[in-house]
């Protein structure tokens, strides 16, 4: 094994700079993020009516 060396390391040097920016996020990207997830939530919930329905007549 090799001795650390002194001094900072500059791989967590990067790291921290990317964590210490914000990301650029608009308006219009934080509304498609949105209405991304509202749109699997409506599809689960087409989903999840289709086979209570299925399994309601099934009987």
């Amino acid at each position: 094994m090799t001795k650390a060396k002194p001094g900072v390391d500059k791989n967590l040097q990067n790291v921290v700079q990317e964590l210490e920016t914000t990301p650029d996020l608009t308006a219009h990207t934080n509304q498609q993020t949105n209405q991304k997830h509202m749109d699997q939530r409506h599809a689960d919930m087409l989903h999840f009516r289709k086979k209570y329905y299925e399994d309601e007549n099934q009987e």
